[in-house]
């Protein structure tokens, strides 16, 4: 008597390892499998299924990022950070050899590069020192990371979700301010959020931040001195030194 291919049980077998059932023994011995018999269409149709199904999760077991993309719901588009204009640190062999030096003006392009130490008529904080400063409940932290942009010639229907954006806790999310060149628009947006943010005081403690090595939080804390605005602080590291310090961050929302 011919009997049935040992792949459909194998097939039964992997599917119930798969969903955590471990058998003491085979519940279909090939031996005992006859084609068109009804263990042998259900051992077949056990097989279907175990090729038929791309991946079986065990319950309890941790969710890949491979499985949160699958349930986004159909036309959303997520936007990956970081943000273009904020790409990845340098690698360390590509930082300069000697310090970099203070520019006149503002940074116009290419922020995500070494910064320099100093920022003239500014506190520039350590991550220890950006942890007391906050800890001591005064200062207004402003975070100026910018706001990514809506992807272009999305599809008609496309329903675009901004990224969930995190930072210090407390933090105030300020985008698009730390540009070089800011427009009238953006501009009146940064005096009005700090005129708010220091209820009108101008020795009030501001501290500007973004990204280790990002120039924006550097032109941002210059703009505010012009301003006219006396107590600015510059974390220089931002989130990334926050982190390293072992803070966690928190979700914040963009002020309108």
């Amino acid at each position: 008597m011919k009997t049935a291919s040992s792949s459909p049980v194998r097939a039964a077998e992997v599917v119930g390892a798969s969903l955590g059932y471990e058998p003491r023994r085979r519940l279909f011995p090939p031996d005992r499998i006859v084609p068109g018999s009804t263990l042998g269409r259900l051992a077949t149709a056990l097989c279907a299924i175990a090729l038929s199904l791309p991946t079986l999760v065990r319950a309890g077991a941790p969710a890949t990022a491979a499985d949160s993309a699958s349930t986004a719901p159909a036309g959303v588009v997520e936007v990956p950070a970081p943000h273009p204009d904020v790409p990845p640190a340098p690698a360390a062999g590509a930082a300069p050899s000697g310090p970099v030096e203070e520019p006149t003006g503002y940074r116009m392009d290419n922020f995500r590069t070494p910064v320099p130490a100093t920022l003239r008529g500014a506190r520039v904080l350590t991550n220890d020192e950006a942890a007391d400063v906050w800890n001591k409940d005064g200062a207004v932290f402003v975070d100026v990371y910018p706001q990514a942009p809506k992807p272009p010639n999305l599809p008609a229907g496309t329903f675009w979700r901004e990224p969930v954006h995190r930072s210090i806790e407390g933090a105030h999310w300020l985008p698009n301010v730390g540009y070089g060149a800011l427009s009238p628009t953006m501009d009146a947006y940064f005096r009005g959020a700090l005129e708010g943010l220091s209820r009108g005081k101008r020795d009030a403690p501001l501290v500007f931040f973004c990204l280790k090595d990002c120039w924006m939080s550097w032109n941002a804390a210059k703009r505010a001195l012009e301003y006219g605005y006396t107590n600015v602080m510059w974390f220089r590291d931002g989130t990334d030194g926050w982190q390293e310090l072992g803070y966690p961050l928190a979700e914040v929302k963009k002020l309108p």
